[in-house]
């Protein structure tokens, strides 16, 4: 009878307890193997080199190089490799800017064995995987207009808690300017005051702390 070839999956999370409970849970499946395993987003990309494996299940944030930006090179060096982003962030904008990066699938680090292992065939055999809850995150997103480059930069000085003026100095720019920033901000995210934006931006995944 001829030996059907396993999935061979390289696992990729800087928590060494994470990469041991996924590593576990694959190993203990008769269709799946783990050829490698990464701390960081550097090492996965040399790691995808070295072993070529059929997935990448990668965390989203990690030392050295994210998993978003190591997602976007390893779809350049290789168009076709399929990657299932395993993360605890369920912001859309997290979401959105996984997917974009060229991850296949999205699934939780909550997620349970029995979630977790369908998603790796599926994503391995070239399939989307987006659960629900995930899929909902993201038709929310198209509810908020997309902030420009320059309010979000405006977002993360609020984040430090700097005043408008404080602001306008970083920034180089006028404190009529940085005003009208902040009110498009306000108005982009639903929201009525500054706390309320850095909050829901935090929430949404569009900075992080």
């Amino acid at each position: 009878m001829k030996k059907i070839p396993k999935i061979r999956i390289l696992v990729v999370d800087d928590h060494y307890v994470v990469r041991m409970g996924v590593t576990a849970i694959i190993e203990n499946e008769p269709d799946m193997e783990v050829v490698a395993e990464a701390a960081n987003g550097i090492q996965a990309i040399d790691l995808f080199n070295r072993h070529k494996p059929d997935l990448v299940l990668l965390d989203s944030r990690m030392p050295l190089k994210s998993g978003i930006q190591a997602a976007r090179e390893i779809r350049n060096l290789c168009p076709t490799a399929c990657i299932l982003m395993l993360t605890a962030f369920d912001g859309d904008e997290d979401i959105h800017k996984a997917l974009a990066a060229g991850a296949q699938g999205y699934v939780m680090k909550g997620s349970t064995s029995d979630q977790l292992v369908p998603a790796l065939r599926a994503v391995a055999a070239g399939c989307n995987w987006i659960p629900d809850d995930v899929a909902h995150r993201l038709a929310k997103r198209e509810e908020f207009e997309p902030l420009t480059p320059r309010e979000l930069e405006v977002l993360h000085e609020l984040a430090k808690g700097l005043a408008n003026k404080q602001i306008a100095d970083v920034m180089n720019t006028s404190l009529h300017t940085t005003k009208g920033h902040l009110k498009n901000i306000l108005t982009k995210l639903h929201v009525a005051d500054r706390t309320e934006a850095v909050t829901v931006a935090i929430q949404r995944g569009m900075i992080h702390l």
